[in-house]
């Protein structure tokens, strides 16, 4: 037996609860991992109260659960150490570190991932719980920006939410791709961002970011925060608005745009690759990403953790650590 945190009904964070349940093994190709820290995502608390965002309101429902959660165990991101390996795997030994996406699962001491699944060796050179808080935001950041956006060196990108669970890793991803970054954010996170690699800065509450004209190559709302007809007239004739949420209205003005040219939207939704974890290691490993750690909670304080990520107020990720009782206090995000 282990424990986990389960939920029998969708709603607020008290829907939680610490139980018992049963511990799982490894069939042949998959590893048994006993989980140091994962992360508390915005995917977690839309699973936890079944708030999937615009069109996807009724496939989330039919693919989680209709009235209540197929899956009882939230957590889809990881960190931790195998503690077995089935006879079939390669690669991976008892004792090895590793992180990575399980999508569900997660928030109990062990789960069970696949040897070709959304796992890789976590790098010396970062602890459990900054491996756990990278996934969700880096792989998104990338695939949205690299795949749908295609940033190219020189381009202006403006990131809404910059200093969130996906915007702080899109800054510096947005960087790395050689573009101009400017970041909105509260005043407060203003530090952090410089300190992620961000050319300019806006603070929101003193200062309308859609009020710019033909500025930017590429706005990426991480928060939902504008709308492209908000935002249309700050994208340059040619540029894109990348909503990281969508709904139907998105899906028709993507449509429009594409067949009447000009400023377009792209939607999409990112997946969970194995080479793209890999390549998020290696930038991890040579200091070319930072992981951003809001605050570190123990197990026991999941309802808090859940209740602080539903605030969409902070700065990088909300992590638990699976395997202690008591609270650490993460680094300063700084």
């Amino acid at each position: 037996m282990m424990k986990a945190i389960v939920q029998d009904h969708y709603g607020p964070p008290r829907v939680l609860r610490m139980a018992e349940v049963p511990q799982p093994a490894p069939t042949e190709d998959e590893l048994l991992i006993k989980v140091v820290a994962s992360s508390v995502t915005t995917a977690d608390w839309r699973m936890r109260a079944a708030e999937f965002p615009g069109v996807l309101a009724v496939p989330g429902r039919l693919m989680f659960g209709l009235f209540r959660p197929r899956n009882k165990i939230l957590g889809g991101v990881f960190a931790g150490k195998v503690v077995e390996a089935g006879q079939d795997v390669d690669g991976f030994a008892p004792g090895d570190r590793v992180f990575g996406v399980s999508g569900k699962g997660a928030h109990a001491e062990f789960l069970t991932i696949a040897q070709d699944g959304a796992v890789v060796h976590t790098p010396d050179t970062i602890t459990d719980e900054e491996a756990a808080a990278t996934p969700f935001g880096a792989l998104s950041a990338l695939v949205f920006l690299r795949d749908f956006a295609r940033i190219t060196p020189g381009q202006s990108v403006l990131i809404v939410g910059a200093s969130g669970g996906v915007g702080s890793y899109a800054v510096q991803i947005a960087k790395r791709m050689g573009a101009h970054v400017t970041g909105v954010a509260s005043a407060a996170n203003h530090l952090l961002l410089r300190n992620l690699g961000a050319d300019e800065m806006i603070d929101y509450r003193a200062e309308d970011f859609t009020d710019a004209t033909n500025r930017y190559d590429v706005v990426f709302d991480t928060v939902g925060a504008t709308d492209f007809k908000s935002i249309r007239g700050a994208l340059k004739p040619k540029g894109q608005f990348i909503p990281l949420n969508f709904g139907m209205k998105e899906l028709w003005q993507a449509l429009w745009a594409r067949f009447h040219g000009g400023r377009r939207i792209r939607i999409g939704v990112s997946g969970d690759r194995r080479e793209d974890m890999q390549l998020l290691a290696g930038w991890l490993s040579a200091g070319d990403l930072r992981a951003v750690v809001d605050t570190v909670y123990p197990m026991a304080d999941f309802a808090e953790a859940h209740s602080a990520v539903e605030t969409r107020h902070r700065k990088g990720t909300v992590v638990l650590r699976m395997s202690s009782t008591e609270a650490k206090p993460a680094a300063p995000a700084a």
